[in-house]
């Protein structure tokens, strides 16, 4: 399964593939497409987010550019580095602000948020129980957990 296709690949490459080329190259949308379903979640191939597709095809496009992952070329007199590359040279990779697009795509928020807790071998009480504490002693008679049950806060 791949969220982009070689055609639209090779679109956003500026030279002609050779057949090693290419079968990397498909190699390289089926590894995004992975990574693209982890991060964000595994949509059906034809129904994914434009930008899901967007992501994928610039993320192989990225590896096809620099397949081991070189992070300095030298010529004679030139010298071609690149620095925003780090662990994942020489794999396909998404970069973190992709990776949280992603995530969002998928309808995934990171952040804060509230669970309710409550000790092992006990039931929620919900409301009813709210400002007081489970204890093993006195089941039936929670102990109070603020100064003020009618105010905690």
């Amino acid at each position: 399964m791949a969220y982009a296709t070689l055609d639209e690949l090779k679109g956003r490459l500026d030279w002609d593939l050779d057949p090693d080329e290419l079968r990397i190259a498909a190699g390289a949308l089926e590894d995004a497409s992975d990574l693209a379903a982890t991060y964000g979640r595994d949509w059906p191939e034809g129904a994914a987010p434009r930008l899901v597709k967007t992501l994928v095809l610039k993320s192989a496009a990225r590896y096809m550019r620099n397949p081991n992952g070189y992070t300095q070329s030298r010529a004679g007199d030139e010298t071609l580095a690149w620095s925003d590359i780090g662990r994942d040279g020489g794999t396909v990779y998404f970069s973190r602000e992709e990776i949280r697009l992603l995530e969002e795509l998928a309808g995934r928020k990171r952040g804060i948020t509230s669970v309710a807790v409550f000790a092992w071998g006990t039931k929620s009480r919900g409301q009813a129980a709210a400002g007081h504490v489970p204890v093993d002693y006195s089941p039936a008679s929670p102990f109070p957990m603020f100064e003020d049950e009618a105010n905690p806060w």
